[in-house]
């Protein structure tokens, strides 16, 4: 848990909420371990029997801390190398998406320079790392800003600038070969960094009260999501629903295949509402881990 990334903190309460819950299966020992620069020798020292990927972000989510735990051996969490790398480039993500017939609006990857100089594309329309997620540096610019957003420079040199899709935010989980259920996310604004993980920032009505055709559609697209990207063990799609426009008005936004495990989170959320406890949820990650993923 822990490591570099801009979701460090996120990833500090994944990783506490998910010891806790498996310390209380009595079953495990279980280890907290923050990510740094000497983790292959923390874990050599250690020779655990499976690791439980609590990282979000880069490093720990696209694929860099899954080829250590290959080349080490140790069996672990959630998905593969290839996968974790696709998922986490947002642009490759919707190309596999367009190739597997599964419905995204318009982007395109631009210069960090370009974009603060002048409109990619008409307003409205978000800009947002390619790579990191938890609604890390995302700007919404709308038809009122009077000009190009003036991006942090924190932002990367290469961003993503993506077509403004209206409606209401789904999600849906998908643990190894099953959807779980839909998520309908309501907030007062934007579902930024802070709706997702303040007490209050935002409101889960699940499963969602939305028509049959459109929660069926949910989890049928976020499974071959799943599948397309060759994800493995726990990964949750997101999802934009214009009301206005039905079916044809769902699209998929990206894949997360480290979704977040905290008191605010969206996935362990689903498992209780299937009937699957925190703690059960977890075990079954845990169980589920293996190398050559």
């Amino acid at each position: 848990m822990g490591g570099p990334s801009a979701e460090r903190e996120v990833s500090l309460n994944t990783g506490r909420a998910c010891a806790a819950a498996l310390r209380e299966k009595n079953t495990y020992e279980v280890v907290e371990v923050d990510a740094g620069p000497d983790l292959g020798a923390v874990l050599a020292g250690m020779k655990p029997d499976a690791v439980l990927n609590c990282l979000h972000g880069r490093w720990g989510e696209d694929g860099c801390v899954q080829g250590m735990f290959e080349w080490m051996g140790l069996p672990y969490s959630h998905s593969g190398v290839l996968a974790s790398a696709m998922a986490m480039d947002k642009e490759r993500t919707k190309a596999i998406y367009r190739d597997a017939g599964l419905p995204v609006v318009d982007s395109m990857i631009c210069s960090k320079a370009d974009v603060c100089a002048g409109h990619m594309m008409p307003p409205p329309y978000v800009v947002k790392p390619n790579n990191e997620g938890s609604s890390v540096g995302v700007y919404l610019v709308g038809e009122e800003n009077n000009g190009p957003p003036q991006l942090d420079a924190a932002m990367p040199d290469l961003v993503m600038v993506e077509a403004f899709a209206p409606g209401r935010e789904l999600t849906t989980t998908v643990m190894g070969d099953r959807a779980l259920t839909v998520t309908d996310i309501i907030t007062t604004g934007w579902y930024d960094y802070d709706a997702k993980y303040k007490e209050g920032g935002s409101r889960h009505v699940v499963p969602a009260d939305i028509p049959q055709e459109i929660f069926d559609l949910c989890m049928e697209y976020a499974l071959r999501a799943h599948q397309v990207l060759g994800c493995r063990g726990v990964s949750r799609t997101d999802f934009r629903w214009d009301e206005a426009r039905g079916a044809a008005g769902l699209i998929l936004l990206e894949t997360n295949t480290q979704p977040g495990m905290t008191a605010t989170s969206l996935s362990p959320e689903q498992a209780q509402a299937v009937g699957i406890s925190f703690p059960d949820f977890c075990a079954w990650m845990v169980e589920d881990a293996s190398c050559d993923r």
